[in-house]
């Protein structure tokens, strides 16, 4: 597909949309738009938080909302409640429209446990599986570790990771569904046939830059300096 048909944008909350929410602005997760230009039809990586408002800059830039790719089942990313706070979510946006909604199967249990959400209404995938939009096309890479059915979603060159990997740092693995050990594999493995040249789109502004090459985080990055998973285990802990 053309470059200019590709429609890519990444927007931050707190900013860009839920510019009121005060937990969108600290939690600063990024939500990104997905589509093809002449079809006029993107996907929605991540809604919280401002579902209309994500809806709204849609319209605004003439597309219309095809489905939904979840990164993985936390509630900043895909809605739900947390700490006893409602966050807006996928739910939310079935209630505007009737649109799929793309998870890993491992993800499955944990989505419909956090957004309330029945498996009838989540379309399961696995790993390499394609979600089609316009004639783009996204490739889901499942990346366990942050949870289990984490995935990443690689599009023209472009790898949005979700909270599997950060500019610095990697997503958290102490948390219900986290595996240490298959972070390590999924970074040093399923995420090694990525070039330097990929840029990388993360799940939150945890640095400066809101992106950079895989190259560059690889240089930087403090988790692609454990060579060993024994050494990513005493790092991280079991």
């Amino acid at each position: 597909m053309a470059d200019d048909r590709l429609y890519f944008r990444q927007l931050l909350s707190g900013r860009d949309f839920a510019a009121t929410d005060p937990l969108a602005g600290q939690m600063v997760n990024f939500c990104y738009l997905i589509g093809d230009r002449a079809a006029g039809r993107a996907l929605i990586v991540d809604p919280a938080y401002d579902v209309a408002g994500l809806l709204r800059v849609l319209e605004d830039d003439g597309m219309r909302c095809a489905g939904v790719l979840a990164t993985h089942y936390h509630p900043d990313h895909v809605g739900g409640s947390m700490m006893g706070y409602p966050i807006q979510g996928v739910t939310d946006l079935l209630e505007h429209m009737s649109v799929p909604v793309h998870v890993q199967r491992a993800e499955v249990p944990w989505m419909v446990r956090a957004t309330g959400m029945s498996e009838a209404e989540l379309v399961q995938h696995d790993s390499a599986d394609v979600v089609t939009v316009g004639e783009l096309d996204v490739e889901l890479v499942h990346t366990p570790g942050h949870t289990p059915g984490s995935q990443c979603f690689s599009v023209a060159g472009r790898l949005v990771s979700g909270d599997t990997l950060f500019l610095d740092g990697c997503g958290r693995t102490d948390l219900p569904g986290g595996d240490p050990q298959q972070m390590y594999e999924s970074l040093s493995t399923r995420l090694a046939r990525f070039g330097d040249e990929t840029v990388l789109y993360p799940g939150h502004l945890y640095s400066p830059e809101p992106s950079a090459t895989l190259g560059e985080t690889r240089r930087r990055n403090y988790v692609f300096q454990l060579r060993t998973p024994e050494q990513w285990l005493t790092m991280f802990g079991v």
